[in-house]
């Protein structure tokens, strides 16, 4: 963040924008997903707001939900982060090899994402096959 001359917000917060995007989300969705636990959400999107990353509308239809959406402040800091990451990709290189390994990791890691959204929702993992 301090390379991108950013020090209004942390790395937990940039990320929690990065995860909104271009979408508009409702916070519950964020809570739901396991990304972000109870009241961190609620004191990182009120932090984001303040500093004008995020906007929060109430969901016309009903009153009780929010809904959020970046600002073009947090969406340029989305852009400044997705070239970072390309700019990384480069320097892992772009043969074949690489591209398997990088397929292979991210399998992985989804498996153990999906492990632990089940543990998270129905208690003991069960083996994945």
């Amino acid at each position: 963040m301090r390379r991108l001359g950013i020090e209004d917000i942390n790395a937990v917060q940039a990320l929690l924008l990065y995860n909104i995007g271009d979408n508009e989300v409702v916070i519950r969705d964020l809570k739901d997903r396991g990304y972000y636990q109870g009241s961190n959400v609620s004191y990182n999107i009120k932090a984001l707001t303040e500093y004008g990353y995020l906007m929060q509308e109430r969901s016309p239809h009903d009153r009780r939900s929010v809904r959020l959406k970046l600002t073009e402040k947090g969406l340029d800091l989305c852009n400044a982060v997705r070239k970072l990451q390309d700019d990384l990709s480069t320097v892992l290189g772009g043969s074949e090899d690489t591209a398997k390994m990088l397929e292979t990791t991210l399998a992985t890691m989804q498996r153990v994402e999906r492990t632990w959204t089940d543990f998270i929702h129905y208690g003991r993992p069960r083996p994945l096959t």
